[in-house]
């Protein structure tokens, strides 16, 4: 399954960055593909660069290209029967993002106030 997985996902960031050329599509990373134990479904994660209004734009192309995308995806995957796609988004490298600088502002005011106990204590 992981290979299939692997596959689908290497075949799926081929098509989108290569053949698609809706308007409305971002910078789209497929990040994972999970295929169900059937074969008949396939969980599409993407990730993409940008503001909400440019996800919202970028889904509703992967939505309208769907068929087209597993049209690719049965010329050039083996497999008996070529999975129905689901596309989510993957917020997880935003979330880091925020996290990170959530930390960094943390670790800033940290210093800031071990400098201002050490001048007090220099008085």
């Amino acid at each position: 399954m992981g290979r299939i997985d692997h596959e689908l996902q290497r075949e799926l960031a081929r098509v989108i960055g290569t053949e698609l050329k809706d308007p409305r599509l971002g910078f789209v990373t497929v990040t994972r593909v999970e295929i169900s134990s059937d074969l008949a479904a396939a969980k599409v994660y993407v990730s993409i660069i940008g503001d909400r209004h440019v996800a919202k734009q970028s889904m509703a192309a992967l939505e309208s290209a769907k068929g087209f995308l597993r049209g690719e995806l049965g010329h050039s995957v083996a497999l008996r029967h070529t999975p129905e796609l689901t596309f989510v988004e993957d917020r997880t490298t935003e979330r880091a993002i925020a996290l990170h600088q959530v930390l960094a502002k943390a670790g800033q005011a940290s210093r800031a106030s071990r400098e201002e106990g050490a001048a007090d204590d220099s008085e």
